[in-house]
Order: structure tokens, then C-alpha cells, then sequence
């Protein structure tokens, strides 16, 4: 595999040229400063696989660690410069080969190139003049230290001379806008880890079975992302039977499915660094019971209703509004809940069975950057956006005990991630079953 292929992962050129640009018109007169991902410790000396900064590669294509990216209209050593570790054969031989100045100055598209360890002898020329600084406090301490005495100076002599950035602003100020609608190469990455997921979920589904454990079915699922082609999962893999079914975020995985358990697992791949995110729920014996079919359905039908909302000029408030109000009527008429519609939004009595959003961002990051509202209003949706549709209800002991009703450890939540189109939306994880029918046929084929 080449160099450029390994750094931009296959996107275009002209589609981190064309970011830039966006970036480059919102922050005149001032300078971004992104450094890549540090690497992460396991323990000790031991580090875990790196995974690169989503802003920079955002800006760039750069997956390399030890970068640095410097944008600022205008400035003398032109709009966009960057910084890299150098070729070093001894370290190369350790973990992997560089590209080094001469090879990034090929690949990114920079003014210029640096090698990173010049970045702080530099960093106060390149920041000089400036209005402010757009950058992450606490994300990189070598880099923080010359941009904080970039302000210093200017707080000294500013006064007399007008020069020097005063302020230092959070990156996501500008960045979070622009990675909240996809482009078409981003959102072909998002179809590839949708379909690996899809394909994952099924070849998992065929062990789905009292005696097996938690475990070994995310160990399918991380395997069956990564011989697909993606990185492996986006995120720590849940897969929660039982009881665990009812903790939210349940990460430990540990237990073995019992006859008559749900199985609510929540995964997803990463491609090219995108995301997919996807919950489904199973019963362990392949059957769902009457009690399971009814909470099954009533989730089913909050998940529809609400993915069906999903259209350009309504509001992300709106879409959980849908999933909440007919999980709520799904309760009433079960029993669950007592009283009318009205009283039970005021009390918000349904909170115990589900305390969560229906929907969150999904793109670089699972859980996406972009504000939900603005100025006490939520945010419209427009063509582009990738949301996840996801309501659950969720009946652990002590709640159902508290409320007086039978439906103990009983877990469901179906997740979907779904594309604001032009016209509507379209469901980017429709290749996963979702109908219990489907699911328990699917599991009828178990060996």
C-alpha cells in the first residue's frame, strides 16, 4: 500500500483542500492549531493501537501520530503548515515507517513542512499577529506551552502594539459545523462500516444460545468487523443478556446466556475511521416470550415511527418527541404506566424504563461532534446529517419491582443510524434485521 493511500485512506485530495478552505474563510485573522492523537499507555510501556485525531484528519487526511497542523490565512509561511516526525531508520524499525517532511510535503498538500521537533522553536512566529488561537486546551502539553506564551506576549505588549492572539478559542467553534453534514466520500465510508456491521451482526446472531458467553459473541463481532475489511469496532462492543441487558452502557461482558434471557448487544464498525452504530436485541432460547414480544414491539414501533420523522426542517427534538410518545402509549396500554398521556410527560414516569435520548451525531466520532440546539432551540436537520435512531426501554429489577409489575430484566433497544436526504432519509443499517420475526427465524438456523 502507498504512502498516500495509507495517509488519506483513500479520499481525494481536493476534499481536505476544500475543508481547508472552509476552515481558512471562518477563521481570518486568526490560526488553528490541531496536533495529532498522543499515544495511548495500556500499562507501562505497552500502548494501545493509535487511532488518529478526527479534526486533523478532518483537515488533512493525516493518520500518522506525531503530526501538527498550523492554518492561518494569510500567514508568511502560507496558509497551511505542517509539522511531522522525521524518518528515523532505528525507530521505523520499532514501529512502522514515516513519511517524514519530504514525503508529507507530497501527500498533504502543505505550504510547508516541518519536522515536529522544530514545532515549538516555530510555533511563536507562526502565531504572532494573530487575533486568537483556535486550540484544544490539554490536548497536547508541548504544543500548549508555546501557545500559551503566544498570549503572554501578546497580554505584555499588546497594549502598545495591537499584535498577538488575546484569546484561545476550542477548535469545535468552527470544526463542529462543517463535520456535521457528509459529504459523498464520507458518507461511502458510512455505508462500508453500516454493511460490515450488518454482515458482523448475522454471522453473530447464528451462536446466539443458552450456554454461550458474552464474550465469545463479541469476539465474533470484533473478528467478523475486521476480516470485512474495517479497523475493528468503532467502540467497546456490549453485549449485555439478562440482567446486564438493563445496564446502559454494560462493557464487562462476562456472563453466559441463560434460557430465556434477552440479548440486547450495541456495536458497530469503524471504516476509514467512520463510524457505524447499531443496537438489536435477541432472545437467548431463539423464541421471544409474550411478555418479551410486547416490550420487543413496543420499542419496534418507537424506532419506525421515529426514523420515519427523520426529514430535512424538523428539529432533533422532534425525532425523540416521536420515539418518546409512542414508547409512552406502548406502556399505557400494556399497564405499565397508569393515567393519561398528559400526566404522564408531567410526572415523567416512563423516565425509569427510559432515561435516555433517542438520537445522537454519528460520523468520525460514535458520538458525533455538533450542537443538538442553539440559543434554547434545537437544531434542524438538514440534508447530510447522520443521526442514530435509538429508544429502548428497560425494566431492571428494582424498577419493575418499584412499579409493582412482572416484566423483570427485560431489556430492549433497537438502534439504527439514519441519513438526513434531500427529500427524506435514508436508513444506512436497513441490512441488519430488525422485525422479530426475522430474528427468530434468523435464529431458528442456529447449528
Amino acid at each position: 500500500m502507498s504512502h498516500r493511500s495509507e495517509s488519506l485512506l483513500g479520499f481525494s485530495p481536493r476534499v481536505f483542500a476544500a475543508r481547508r478552505e472552509r476552515a481558512l474563510s471562518a477563521i481570518e485573522g486568526s490560526a488553528l492549531v490541531l496536533p495529532a492523537a498522543e499515544l495511548a499507555l495500556k500499562s507501562a510501556d505497552t500502548e494501545r493501537r493509535y487511532r488518529a485525531d478526527s479534526e486533523l484528519f478532518y483537515l488533512t487526511g493525516m493518520v500518522e501520530p506525531g503530526g501538527l497542523a498550523v492554518l492561518r490565512p494569510g500567514g508568511e509561511n502560507g496558509d497551511f503548515v505542517l509539522f511531522v516526525q522525521p524518518r528515523d531508520a532505528e525507530a521505523e524499525r520499532w514501529s512502522g515507517t514515516r513519511l517524514g517532511p519530504e514525503g508529507a510535503y507530497e501527500v498533504f498538500g502543505a505550504d510547508q513542512v516541518y519536522d515536529i521537533n522544530e514545532a515549538e522553536k516555530r510555533l511563536p512566529h507562526l502565531l504572532a499577529g494573530t487575533e486568537s488561537v483556535y486550540f484544544r486546551l490539554g490536548s497536547d502539553s508541548v504544543v500548549e506551552r508555546p501557545v500559551l506564551e503566544a498570549l503572554a506576549t501578546a497580554r505584555r505588549r499588546g497594549a502598545r502594539k495591537g499584535k498577538g492572539p488575546r484569546g484561545v478559542i476550542d477548535p469545535g467553534a468552527i470544526l463542529d459545523p462543517l463535520r456535521l453534514k457528509k459529504d459523498s466520500e464520507e458518507l461511502e465510508r458510512m455505508r462500508k462500516a453500516a454493511c460490515v456491521t450488518a454482515d458482523a451482526f448475522h454471522e453473530m446472531s447464528l451462536q446466539v444460545r443458552p450456554g454461550v458467553g458474552e464474550w465469545e459473541l463479541e469476539a465474533t463481532l470484533d473478528s467478523g468487523f475486521r476480516k470485512r475489511g474495517a479497523w475493528g469496532p468503532a467502540y467497546p462492543t456490549i453485549v449485555g443478556s439478562g440482567p446486564n441487558a438493563c445496564i446502559l452502557h454494560y462493557a464487562a461482558n462476562e456472563r453466559i446466556l441463560e434460557d430465556g434471557d434477552l440479548v440486547l448487544v450495541d456495536a458497530g464498525a469503524e471504516y476509514d475511521l467512520y463510524a457505524a452504530d447499531v443496537t438489536r436485541t435477541f432472545p437467548a432460547s431463539g423464541r421471544f416470550s409474550p411478555q418479551q414480544r410486547a416490550i420487543y414491539d413496543v420499542v419496534l414501533s418507537a424506532n419506525r415511527c421515529a426514523v420515519e420523522s427523520v426529514r430535512p426542517g424538523i428539529t432533533f427534538a422532534q425525532v425523540h418527541r416521536v420515539a418518546r410518545d409512542q414508547l409512552i402509549e406502548g406502556l399505557l396500554e400494556l399497564g405499565i404506566l397508569a393515567g393519561g398521556k398528559d400526566g404522564v410527560l408531567e410526572e415523567e414516569s416512563f423516565k425509569p424504563f427510559f432515561p435516555h435520548q433517542t438520537s445522537h451525531w454519528l460520523g468520525l466520532d460514535v458520538h458525533d461532534v455538533g450542537d443538538y440546539s442553539s440559543e434554547g432551540e434545537s437544531r434542524v436537520l438538514e440534508e447530510g446529517m447522520v443521526l442514530t435512531v435509538e429508544p429502548g426501554l428497560y425494566f431492571p429489577t428494582y424498577a419493575a419491582a418499584a412499579a409493582g409489575i412482572g416484566y423483570l430484566d427485560i431489556g430492549v433497544r433497537i438502534e439504527d443510524d439514519v441519513l438526513v436526504t434531500d427529500d427524506g432519509h435514508e436508513v444506512l443499517t436497513a441490512g441488519v434485521p430488525v422485525s422479530p420475526d426475522e430474528i427468530e427465524e434468523l435464529l431458528g438456523d442456529q447449528p
